[in-house]
């Protein structure tokens, strides 16, 4: 599978796919427009291991629901990012086996490095 779960309204996503520069065969999701699914989320959590990984701690939902305050676990990880869209770290990018997550510089060249191993 090669997919990128990300915002459309987002500067530092679009940012990002320009970067990237996808070759074909990549399916892009707009995660506001198109919810996350259960099985999708699924899928993510088998490969990065985790659903606090997924989770963006820097969303102004965190702080203002709260929940930083709060001792989160998996189930809680999962439910929020269900709940709403905001609390997937973004961009998510799958590529077969591999995922990378977030905006990080490392997690960005990364995936690149991956991308130009398939073009």
């Amino acid at each position: 599978m090669k997919k990128v779960y990300y915002l459309k309204t987002c500067s530092t996503c679009i940012r990002i796919l320009k970067e990237l520069n996808l070759p074909s065969g990549f399916e892009l999701q707009d995660i506001k427009t198109e919810a996350i699914t259960v099985k999708q989320l699924e899928a993510m959590h088998a490969l990065a291991g985790s659903y606090e990984a997924l989770f963006s701690k820097r969303s102004n939902l965190y702080k203002a629901m709260g929940l930083k305050d709060q001792k989160l676990e998996e189930r809680d990880y999962k439910h929020y990012i269900l709940e709403h869209y905001t609390f997937l770290s973004r961009p998510v990018i799958i590529l077969d086996e591999a995922i990378f997550i977030g905006n990080s510089k490392a997690v960005v060249e990364a995936a690149k490095e991956a991308i130009a191993k398939i073009k």
